[in-house]
């Protein structure tokens, strides 16, 4: 995207800001996934909600 394209959107809602639920829920999924992302990195994420990443067969070096 070029920086138009930007300006255009931020005219945009400059015009038309969004609603104070819109704005109440974006950043009550941001917090979420950082509440989720500080439980993963205190190892408090259970381990049934762990995704298992088998890449294929790892290659000797």
């Amino acid at each position: 995207m070029n920086n138009l394209t930007w300006l255009m959107r931020a005219s945009q809602w400059a015009r038309r800001p969004p609603s104070k639920k819109m704005v109440i829920l974006v950043f009550s999924i941001i917090a979420a996934g950082l509440v989720m992302l500080g439980l993963e990195k205190l190892d408090l994420w259970p381990d049934w909600a762990t995704i298992e990443r088998n890449r294929g067969p790892k290659l000797p070096k």
